[in-house]
């Protein structure tokens, strides 16, 4: 089977660096072994390869914003838009969510409801029921968040799967292959916990209390479970391509 392709467009806060890249979580996050992934640091400058030499591309967070227009992160939103239309399974993750709908014509902005960050309840829409991601998942599941930005409009032909409360587009869907979320499947409790903690005097100019935040964190199994059905549906995806 091909392998998987990370795609870094960030690195972890200081004091989570001990657990790895943000390549290694979603890695681990998704079961797969280290010779079933190729991690790419575009933020570094980093060539990006054939997207057909791979099952399925996962593009990590960050901590840069899209509006910023990087040279890298404008050169892989190249990259992802000729990748998507070719069909190519591609998984965005906050940032990587936010980077498809740019690459495919959609808008990203600053959330006009502020901050989002911590375990939240994200709802699924009607569509998300027929959607292999998502289907027979509850209608509520928690999910970790932490983002200042947002997709403000999908890009056009894709269907929003699920929001919460302060964001409309928790998770989409364009084309058959093309997934991003908001959320973070990747995260761990402790991960979570680790990101509040480092925007504990952001959040309290905010008047949001770090600590209730840091107490209300708690497992995110479903969420996880998305990202594995991507891998799983990449997988098959593949296989069935080879036998064509």
């Amino acid at each position: 089977m091909k392998p998987f392709l990370i795609l870094e467009t960030g690195v972890p806060i200081p004091s989570l660096r001990r657990h790895g890249s943000f390549g290694h979580w979603i890695r681990v996050a998704a079961g797969l072994h280290g010779r079933q992934v190729r991690q790419v640091r575009v933020l570094d400058g980093e060539p990006l390869p054939e997207a057909a030499d791979y099952a399925g591309v996962l593009i990590t967070g960050s901590g840069a914003m899209v509006t910023e227009r990087a040279d890298w992160s404008e050169r892989c939103a190249d990259w992802l838009r000729d990748a998507a239309e070719a069909g190519q399974p591609l998984f965005g993750i906050c940032y990587g969510h936010q980077l498809i709908a740019h690459a495919l014509g959609g808008q990203v902005d600053y959330n006009p409801r502020g901050r989002e960050m911590g375990t939240v309840p994200v709802s699924l829409h009607a569509e998300a029921a027929g959607d292999p991601l998502f289907a027979g998942l509850p209608a509520r599941f928690d999910a970790h968040t932490t983002h200042l930005q947002t997709v403000t409009t999908p890009p056009p032909g894709a269907r929003v799967l699920a929001a919460s409360d302060r964001d409309d587009c928790q998770a989409f869907r364009w084309g058959e292959a093309a997934w991003g979320v908001q959320f973070h499947p990747e995260f761990s409790t402790g991960m979570m916990r680790g990101y509040i903690h480092a925007r504990s005097e952001a959040l309290a100019k905010e008047g949001t209390c770090h600590a209730s935040l840091s107490k209300a964190v708690r497992p995110a199994p479903l969420a996880r479970r998305v990202l594995r059905r991507f891998i799983h549906q990449a997988h098959g995806r593949g296989r069935h391509e080879g036998n064509r």
